[in-house]
């Protein structure tokens, strides 16, 4: 192995003991790391005060109408959480297209009228990733929860800031790691707490389409944050103990459009994971190979998203020469598990909700975030080093 570079983590947040924990981030509008939201004309329709609703909040808002903001707004009104919903960018036609969709959602330009009403209990933040830390620390110090979609922050030392102050504000900070909440993925974590694999020998990883490009992060920022996230929650919130990252950039300046990641976990645990925006197809599989049995995962599968196949290896407990050394190979039969699916997104939306009501913590809260931005710092170090092996460290 090439040489460890290594790098710590901050105070030792990274093994804390918070719950564990798609969509891109898309280009949602909003100014720069002050927080502030101008340039634009609000619209506001005229207000009508709703009669209370027992359990229902008082207001909740999105920032950032790209690509998967909308999506947040719609979940939001459906599921009639909030007496008001608020959308904000600074975007006049986005807000109109808004408008135009859902007559009662709110919209406004400004980013820091949102923040200061008294009405807004929870904050999620849509915007672009290098936006995420500024946009999230103004809300949680204007005492608001916050939902930020992935990645948390752009390095540890953000996430671990933003993970202090929503605990010494008493707030809810949660990411939006999608997946988590997804049933394919939740029956996979069912599968292996029950042991029905056997001990984890590795984990593959494909995640690759045609776009969509993103101008702030490259590919694995915006897509591996997915896999990460993931293996992460399979592995029962084990760190890896180092990552290495090679990728190429071929369409933009030093943001690679390509790259292969490498977890080294302890007991000779590994995952792999290519992430693409230059495959002609698009592809969400998951291989999982463990000592009793094997499980793919392909979520582009319109039914039968997970498979089990009782295959795999086994090696004679004792031997004297090499001519007596023969692995026996079994293949077994397929399992189709059932799978009852709801949409991810809006099993999110109604945790969030949940977590600000009832003061819980979330499944994705913000020490899951602050996990997943420590692998991908790293993974960004060693694509710096020319994929050497990188060791996350942490202060305990």
């Amino acid at each position: 192995m090439s040489e460890l570079i290594r790098i710590d983590t901050d105070e030792g947040l990274i093994n804390g003991n918070g719950h564990n924990g798609n969509g891109h981030n898309g280009n949602g509008h909003v100014h720069n790391g002050n927080g502030h939201v101008h340039n634009g004309n609000g619209h506001h329709p005229a207000r009508v005060e709703e009669p209370v609703v027992p359990g229902q909040l008082r207001g909740m808002a999105v920032v950032g109408l790209g690509y998967w903001g909308p999506n947040w707004i719609r979940n939001l009104s459906q599921s009639q959480c909030a007496r008001r919903v608020v959308a904000c960018d600074l975007d006049q036609k986005r807000r109109d297209h808004i408008s135009r969709l859902y007559s009662g959602v709110e919209t406004t330009e400004s980013y820091e009228e949102l923040l200061d009403d008294p009405d807004i209990e929870g904050v999620v933040v849509a915007t672009p990733v290098s936006t995420h830390y500024a946009m999230a620390r103004r809300a949680l110090e204007a005492n608001k929860s916050v939902l930020v979609e992935k990645p948390l922050a752009t390095s540890s030392a953000q996430a671990a800031e933003l993970v202090r102050l929503a605990r010494d504000r008493n707030r809810v900070l949660m990411v939006g790691h999608t997946f988590e909440y997804s049933a394919p993925v939740l029956k996979i974590r069912e599968i292996i707490s029950a042991g029905e694999l056997g001990d984890i020998f590795y984990i593959s990883s494909v995640r690759a389409n045609l776009g969509l490009f993103q101008r702030d992060v490259n590919v694995a920022w915006d897509l591996a944050t997915h896999d990460i996230s993931i293996i992460l929650m399979l592995m029962g919130g084990r760190v890896p103990e180092a990552v290495s990252c090679q990728g190429e950039s071929h369409y933009g300046q030093d943001i690679e459009d390509v790259a292969m990641l490498t977890l080294r976990f302890s007991k000779n645990v590994i995952a792999f994971i290519h992430v693409s925006w230059l495959d002609p197809d698009k592809i969400r599989r998951t291989t999982i190979v463990g000592s009793k049995k094997m499980l793919v995962y392909d979520d582009t599968a319109s039914q039968e998203k997970i498979r089990i196949y009782d295959k795999g290896v086994s090696a004679p407990p004792h031997y004297d020469t090499f001519g007596e050394f023969q692995f026996s190979y079994r293949y077994g039969d397929i399992q189709i598990p059932r799978i009852e699916e709801k949409e991810p997104l809006g099993q999110e939306c109604e945790h969030f909700v949940d977590c600000i009501r009832n003061e819980k913590t979330p499944n994705t809260d913000g020490l899951s975030g602050l996990r997943v931005v420590s692998v991908l710092e790293a993974a960004s170090a060693s694509l710096r080093q020319g994929g050497q092996m990188v060791p996350i460290g942490s202060k305990v």
